[in-house]
């Protein structure tokens, strides 16, 4: 059985129907501040499998250890946390607290109920400003812009460090690129609480008319339209990963992987081809530049595909696709006054 925390949350809720469509049992932990108690509902709609559901905070060290003596766990997915880049550079000490904190939490409860196996949702923001693309593996964490970056940086090496006092430990720290889509079914999705701080789910806003108009920050970095340029994949894509990563903890020690599509798009280009897939023509201006933002980068997936045989495989239009019918499913229940959060 799998403990995943940040289970009803944007990639939580896809990895969770990841697993049960594979065989695997899942228990869900999510204090539901970004998400909606309706999500658990759609994942049995999708799955015909019901999920075990805790609402609580990855930090309630005696709902952890309710969860672990109650279920008999044998690893753990913890994507649970803050993550807009953004909103940590205003909140460094919330970012650290659940972020950090969380994470050290968890892996004391996870060490008093003897489960040892791990999969950490990191973040390619580790790497760095010096870092020139693609990212590696390899290559040294280097200095954040952000301290949501500096706070996956800092769970890196408490986990290194764990991994490193017990050998009994067995640890895969997943490196995102820039998730993105939604399930093909259209029930679940990304549709953060007030302004989205990602792109997707701020175009398929506008481009919805929930929002007046997309603001794209930054228009003069060294790239070949001026926008910033990200490695995108579709949250499908990623989810698989997770359930290939689990073949890694059958071995002890740290392993580490970049999950992203292995090229780059400018957000430019991303507006231009959701017009293009959906026929919706979304307003756009240009902002200043957001603080922590680079002006590009993109994944080395070489090393996933060669150890867990994983790629990503759904194309461009495939994310634009699910983003719209996803947001068109989130307007229906807006309209019928059901929740549409996820």
């Amino acid at each position: 059985m799998i403990l995943l925390t940040g289970g009803t949350g944007y990639i939580g809720s896809h990895i969770a129907v990841e697993l049960l469509q594979t065989g695997h049992q899942v228990v869900l932990l999510d204090d539901l501040s970004n998400s909606d108690r309706s999500v658990v509902a759609r994942i049995e709609s999708i799955t015909q499998l019901e999920p075990l559901f805790y609402q609580g905070d990855v930090r309630d060290s005696a709902l952890l250890a309710t969860i672990f003596n109650t279920h008999q766990i044998s690893a753990v997915i913890h994507c649970a946390g803050l993550k807009a880049v953004g909103e940590s550079v205003a909140k460094p000490l919330a970012y650290y607290d659940a972020n950090v904190f969380g994470a050290i939490a968890l892996c004391r409860a996870m060490e008093q109920a003897g489960v040892k196996k791990l999969i950490f949702s990191s973040s390619a923001t580790v790497y760095g400003v010096e870092a020139e693309p693609p990212y590696v593996e390899t290559m040294t964490r280097g200095q954040c812009t952000s301290p949501y970056g500096t706070s996956k940086a800092m769970v890196e090496k408490v986990l290194e460090d764990l991994s490193s006092s017990d050998p009994h430990w067995s640890i895969t720290i997943l490196r995102y690129f820039n998730p993105i889509g939604a399930h093909p079914s259209g029930y679940i999705g990304e549709s953060p609480q007030g302004i989205p701080n990602n792109l997707m789910p701020y175009l398929g806003q506008v481009a919805a008319g929930v929002l007046p108009e997309l603001m794209i920050y930054g228009n003069d970095y060294p790239t070949e339209d001026g926008t910033c340029v990200r490695d995108y994949l579709h949250v499908v894509d990623l989810a698989v990963g997770h359930r290939m990563a689990l073949q890694a903890l059958e071995q002890p020690g740290v392993s580490c992987f970049n999950l992203g599509a292995g090229n780059g798009v400018s957000v430019k280009q991303m507006v231009d081809t959701f017009m293009e897939a959906t026929g919706v023509t979304v307003p756009y201006r240009f902002a200043p530049r957001r603080e922590g933002d680079l002006a590009a980068f993109w994944a080395s997936a070489e090393k996933a595909q060669r150890e867990l045989g994983w790629r990503a495989e759904k194309t461009l239009m495939d994310m634009m696709h699910d983003t719209w019918r996803w947001q068109q499913f989130v307007a229906k229940e807006a309209a019928g006054n059901g929740s549409g959060l996820c």
